[in-house]
This record gives structure tokens, C-alpha cells and sequence, in this order.
């Protein structure tokens, strides 16, 4: 489809939400130029404001894994709509089975607090990291990204001459804020102990996504992710693992199910609502009870345990604790890269093809990538240039360099094959467009 005469609509609708909605959207990366807005959504479909169908690999950043308008979730929300809506006080049953169910599926996890979007569930985590351990300094890995707070807001897809150094998201921090925050090297174990070597006793916590999914997908070497809990162990700082995204996406306790690494505090969030603004943080009791009334960190938020977004939850978790979601996910995730893996070979194009399960990158490397130095060779314009032919197609991919893509449980062996042909078609052209030099 044009990205012109085929969006007017969408871009008439952009127009009039810029001029009160500051750049016509309500959050940075949201823009993306056509198909500019959208009306509705089903399955492992998307339909823009002008009613061009594409199948959807963006999947709202990972948070839609069922598929869009699942009929389950749909129909434990509407059985609480009616019955109970926010009372902001007390507790709720919803809440409470919410809680006690991921006390249940998650591995490390022997107390649970709700919250309303992942950014907020780190802020805690953060927070309640450097009451435990009373310091002041934070590690976190260049190209991980936890959230639009102060603390975190630093070195994640960071320009070559930024990356490792002074790089924060936004101007309107206060700088003592984020120079508290030390950044090391994604599966350099190394790195990390040369931060603790440097302020002894100092560290508080150790912030990571087991799998950096904000810059694509670097998978973790078998002993970084060990290493990191004997090295926080050894040293009397906090483990937290930011599994907003790997969190049931990956598998139902996480990638630390997967992995067998147990952190002391849990972010979960984005695929865990099927879409439904719900977040999680979750960890050891003796860390959490903090969190109390009365107690010495404060929790507060008039949405958090939304009886909607905890029966979203619910609904979510039981889908997948009965089916074979994630069988069938993990087959089509590897039925895409095998596939985008044998077009590359056959074009003669410099790729490297990764992910896990259910999520698909693409980059154009000569070698796969470890960590975020790896990454600075890529070749954005490329990776921008196929997202943005293949959404042109119908098949939505975020056209921003180092986005991820994501298989939806409603998804099809028909959508993959499909969507590998159009990225033959659309790698050919590049190739012959020397979009590679």
C-alpha cells in the first residue's frame, strides 16, 4: 500500500490531534509517520483510520500476545464490569487472586504488589532497592531501558560517541539523579564487578532485562545472567530483573524460569494484560514487606489493582496456564527466523537473524551480537528501511532502528509464510536499491 493516497484519513485525524496533543501522539515513540492512527483491532490484525488491513508484529510493544481483543479477556473484564469498579481503598478479591497468582507462577517471587504500567513498577523497585541496602549507586547495562523515571533514564540506544558516557533521555532531569546510575556492558560480567570494584559498598542494586529486548534481542551467555547473582550476592546489593517484557512473553514465570536464576525483585507487566494497563512488582517477602502501610518505603497510586486490569490479568495467566500458547508461538517465532535467516543467505545480505520464542529481530550485522558495542556496527538505516516497506505492505513492524517484533498467539503459519515472501520481496529491493552500503 502507498504510504501517501491510501492515508489520508489517518493523516487528517494526525493533524487534528497535533494541534492539542503536543507531536499528535501521547508517547515519544509513537509516531511513526503512515499510517499515522488507527480504528480498530482483532486477532493478530491492526485496520488504520483509513481501513488498510495489516497483520501486526508490533503487537504494542510486545503487550499483546494473545492477540488483540482476545474473547477471554474480554469476557473476564466485562464480568466485573457492573459488579465493582474503583473504590481506591481497602482490597479487592480480584486483586488478591491476581496476587497470590503470580506469587504462584513466578519463581522468586513470594510477595506481590500491583501497579498500573511497567515505568512505575521499576521506579519502585529502584526505590525500594536502595531502603533495603541504604546506597546510593544503581548498575544498569548500556541499551537497557526500565522506564521514563529519573533514576533509569540514561544510555539506551545511544549515538556511538554517547554510548558508555553521559547519555541522558531527556533534558528537565536534575543530574545527580541519573550520575548515581552506572552503566556497564550487556553479557560483560567484567564491566559490572569493575563498578563494584570502583565504590565499595556503595551499590545498591543491579537493574537488568534478561534479555535486552529494547534494543532487539541480545540473548544472555549461560553465566552472565549467574554471574550477576553471585556477584550481587557476594557484594550485598539487589538483583532486580526488569521482565516488563520477557515476563510471560517468554514463559509463564518468566525468563528466570527459563534461565534458573532467581533475582530479589521482579518487574512484570506489558503481555501479562493481554494489552490491559497492568504492571507488577513482585520479590522477597523480607524486601517487600517494606512496602506496608507504616512501613519504611511508600506505595501509593489510586489505580493500582484496577479490578479491570486484574481480571485482564487473570483471564491472561489462566489462558496460558491451560493451553499451548506458548508451544505454538515459539514454533512460529522460529518458523519467521529460520526463514528471514534462508532470504539472507540465498540475497547474499549481510543479517544476523535472533530472538526467542515468540520475538523476531532482524540486524544487519556480518555477527551476532553480545552486547550494545556489537550493535553500534549495525546498520540502522537498513533495519529502519525494512520495517518501514514491510508496514508499507501491510505487515506492521515499528520502523525505529533496534525495534523488536513480536508473534501473537493468534497468528498463523499462513500470516508467517506470507509475511516472509513480502520480506523477500522488500530485501530484493533493497539489495538492488543499495540500501545495505
Amino acid at each position: 500500500m502507498s504510504p501517501d493516497g491510501a492515508h489520508r484519513l489517518g493523516r487528517e485525524l494526525h493533524d487534528r490531534a497535533a494541534r492539542i496533543i503536543p507531536g499528535g501522539v501521547n508517547s515519544a515513540t509513537r509516531y511513526i509517520g503512515a499510517p499515522y492512527a488507527f480504528a480498530r483491532s482483532q486477532g493478530q490484525f491492526v485496520w488504520d483510520a483509513d481501513g488498510n488491513r495489516y497483520v501486526d508484529y508490533h503487537a504494542a510493544f510486545g503487550a499483546i500476545l494473545l492477540g488483540h481483543n482476545d474473547p477471554g479477556v474480554n469476557a473476564a473484564v466485562s464480568s466485573v464490569l457492573g459488579d465493582i469498579d474503583l473504590l481506591g481503598i481497602g482490597v479487592t478479591e480480584v486483586e488478591t487472586t491476581l496476587a497470590e497468582t503470580l506469587v504462584d507462577v513466578i519463581p522468586s517471587a513470594e510477595q506481590a504488589v500491583l501497579c498500573t504500567s511497567g515505568s512505575e513498577a521499576v521506579a519502585l523497585a529502584v526505590r525500594l532497592a536502595r531502603a533495603a541496602t541504604g546506597r546510593r549507586y544503581l548498575i544498569k547495562v548500556q541499551g537497557g531501558f526500565h522506564g521514563w523515571h529519573d533514576p533509569v533514564a540514561r544510555n539506551v540506544i545511544s549515538a556511538p560517541e554517547n554510548a558508555y558516557e553521559w547519555d541522558p533521555l531527556s533534558f528537565g532531569i536534575l543530574p545527580d539523579a541519573l550520575q548515581a546510575t552506572l552503566i556497564a556492558e550487556f553479557n560483560d560480567l567484567g564491566s559490572v564487578a569493575k563498578q563494584f570494584d570502583a565504590l565499595p559498598g556503595q551499590v545498591a542494586a543491579v537493574i537488568v532485562e534478561p534479555i535486552p529486548h529494547n534494543v532487539g534481542a541480545l540473548l544472555p551467555a549461560d553465566d552472565f545472567l549467574q554471574g550477576l547473582r553471585e556477584l550481587t550476592a557476594r557484594e550485598g546489593a539487589v538483583l532486580i530483573f526488569d521482565e516488563i517484557i520477557t515476563g510471560f512473553r517468554h514463559s509463564i514465570g518468566g525468563y528466570q524460569e527459563l534461565c534458573g536464576v532467581r533475582p530479589d525483585l521482579t518487574t512484570v507487566g506489558k503481555a501479562m494484560g493481554n494489552g490491559y494497563p497492568v504492571a507488577a512488582l513482585v520479590g522477597r517477602r523480607d524486601l517487600m514487606t517494606s512496602l506496608r502501610p507504616g512501613g519504611s518505603v511508600l506505595l501509593a497510586g489510586t489505580f493500582t489493582g484496577h479490578p479491570v486490569s486484574a481480571a485482564a490479568a487473570l483471564a491472561t495467566i489462566a489462558r496460558l496456564r491451560t493451553s499451548d500458547v506458548y508451544s505454538r508461538i515459539f514454533a512460529l517465532g522460529d518458523r519467521m527466523r529460520a526463514g528471514l535467516r534462508d532470504i539472507a543467505a540465498d540475497l547474499g545480505i549481510r543479517a544476523t537473524v535472533t530472538g526467542l520464542g515468540s520475538v523476531f529481530v532482524m540486524y544487519f550485522l556480518d555477527e551476532p551480537a553480545r552486547g550494545y558495542q556489537d550493535l553500534l556496527r549495525n546498520n540502522d538505516h537498513a533495519y529502519y528501511e525494512f520495517h518501514r516497506r514491510m508496514t508499507d505492505r501491510g505487515f506492521l513492524m515499528l520502523p525505529l532502528a533496534l525495534k523488536r517484533n513480536h508473534v501473537s498467539a493468534s497468528h498463523t503459519a499462513e500470516d508467517i509464510d506470507q509475511t516472509l515472501d513480502a520480506a523477500r520481496q522488500v530485501l530484493t529491493e533493497m539489495r538492488d536499491d543499495r540500501a545495505f552500503m
